[in-house]
C-alpha cells in the first residue's frame, strides 16, 4: 500500500528538497507542496519544486489555498505565486474557495496544470461520484469572478495578523514574527503546552503546540488569526495589553 513520508523543513519553515532520499523519490508517486505554508507561513520555491519532479519524474502537486495571502509585495502590487509560472509539465496547482472567499463548507475548488493528469483526475472523479453539484458550482464561478471580497479579506487578515503579534510579544515577551504568508502566527517559545494552558487561562484563547504538526515543529506555537477584530480585542483586554 501506499505511505505518506514527510519531507523536512529547512530553516525558514519551507520544504527542504535536498531532503528527500533517492529511495522515496524512486518510489514516489507524487510530491506535495504547500505554499504559503500551513503552519509555518514559509514561501516556497514552486521553480525548484517543479524542477525537482521533472528532474526525478515525480508529479508535483502545488496546493495553492493560500495564494492570494503572500505577504510581500512586487512594485507596489500584492504578490501572487503558482506552480503554473513554470510551466505545465508534470505539476498540479490546487486550489480552493475555503480560504479566498471564506468557502470552506461549499467544498468547491479547481485544479490546473498537466493536461495528462487533469484528464485522468477528471475521469476517475467522474466516475467515482465526485463531481460537484451544479448549485455549488455556480456559487464557485461567482465567487472566483470576484477579487474585491478577496482584497477586503487581505487586509482584514493583514491587520489581525499584525495586532495579535503584538498582543501576544507584550503579554509573553517573546518575539512573534509576522508570516510571509498565510494567516497564522508560527513562533517558538520553548515549552509550547505550557505557554498554550497559560494562554487560555488567561485569555480564554486556544492555540496549538507546534508538535501537532511533527517532531519539527516541538517548542513552537501556531496561532490562527480568523476570530473577528473584537474578539482579538477582548484578547488584548484579558491579557491587560490593551
Amino acid at each position: 500500500g501506499c505511505r505518506a513520508v514527510s519531507v523536512p523543513t529547512n530553516e525558514n519553515g519551507g520544504i527542504d528538497l535536498s531532503a528527500i532520499s533517492p529511495d522515496d523519490a524512486k518510489r514516489a508517486l507524487l510530491l506535495w507542496v504547500n505554499s504559503p505554508s500551513n503552519p509555518t507561513g514559509a514561501v516556497d520555491d514552486l521553480g525548484a519544486a517543479a524542477q525537482w519532479g521533472r528532474e526525478h519524474q515525480v508529479p508535483v502537486f502545488s496546493d495553492e489555498c493560500y495564494a492570494e495571502f503572500i505577504w510581500a509585495q512586487e512594485n507596489g502590487k500584492a504578490r501572487t505565486q503558482s506552480i503554473l509560472q513554470h510551466g505545465s509539465q508534470g505539476v498540479i496547482a490546487v486550489h480552493s474557495l475555503s480560504k479566498r472567499s471564506n468557502l470552506a463548507g461549499l467544498r468547491v475548488g479547481a485544479y490546473a496544470g498537466d493536461s495528462e493528469l487533469v484528464h485522468y483526475l477528471s475521469e476517475v472523479r467522474k466516475h467515482v461520484g465526485m463531481m460537484v453539484p451544479g448549485p455549488a458550482q455556480a456559487a464557485g464561478v461567482a465567487a472566483l469572478n470576484d477579487d474585491q471580497h478577496v482584497l477586503l479579506q487581505r487586509d482584514r487578515y493583514r491587520h489581525r495578523l499584525e495586532r495579535m503579534a503584538d498582543i501576544l510579544s507584550k503579554w509573553s515577551g517573546v518575539d512573534v514574527p509576522l508570516p510571509a504568508g498565510g494567516f497564522y502566527l508560527w513562533f517558538h517559545v520553548g515549552d509550547a503546552w505550557g505557554y498554550t494552558e497559560k494562554l487560555v487561562r488567561a485569555a480564554g484563547a486556544l492555540v496549538s503546540p507546534g508538535d501537532l504538526y511533527g517532531v519539527q515543529g516541538s517548542g513552537f506555537i501556531r496561532v490562527a488569526v480568523v476570530q473577528s477584530d473584537d474578539a482579538i480585542e477582548q484578547v488584548a483586554q484579558r491579557l491587560g495589553v490593551a
